[in-house]
């Protein structure tokens, strides 16, 4: 085996174990289900609702009281969260990536109490929860 293939094999063998040590450590998110957000709006307790989708797609139809800030633009208007930092604050898109990388945005930026919410927007539909 040459030089050039063993160094090869080796560095995917440490990007493996990298990867795989990195993830084990990684608390788990926080959640909440739809059923508790759902209630906890009606009881005029709701945490601060951020919905990461694109604005077509809130337009069509969001959580009532929801504030949006596409996921691919929270980085560049975190800003506007200022004071929230202590708050909970639920996560959502459709159905989960997007919201996973806007709380790792979050976090880095000191938000401390962020929560993904079960099942996102496919899960709140298929409940029948209210939208606006």
């Amino acid at each position: 085996m040459s030089i050039m293939a063993r160094s090869s094999a080796l560095l995917a063998l440490v990007m493996v174990c990298l990867v795989a040590c990195a993830g084990s450590d990684a608390p788990p998110a926080a959640t909440i289900t739809p059923d508790e957000l759902a209630s906890r709006i009606e009881a005029g307790t709701a945490p601060l609702v951020l919905d990461v989708r694109s604005e077509q797609e809130y337009q069509a139809g969001h959580i009532p009281g929801a504030v949006l800030i596409p996921h691919d633009q929270l980085a560049g208007r975190i800003g506007e969260l200022a004071g929230h930092e202590d708050d909970e604050i639920v996560v959502h898109c459709k159905s989960g990536r997007r919201a996973a990388m806007a709380e790792e945005v979050l976090r880095g930026a000191g938000f401390h109490d962020v929560k993904d919410l079960e099942g996102h927007m496919i899960a709140w539909q298929q409940g029948g929860y209210p939208t606006e």
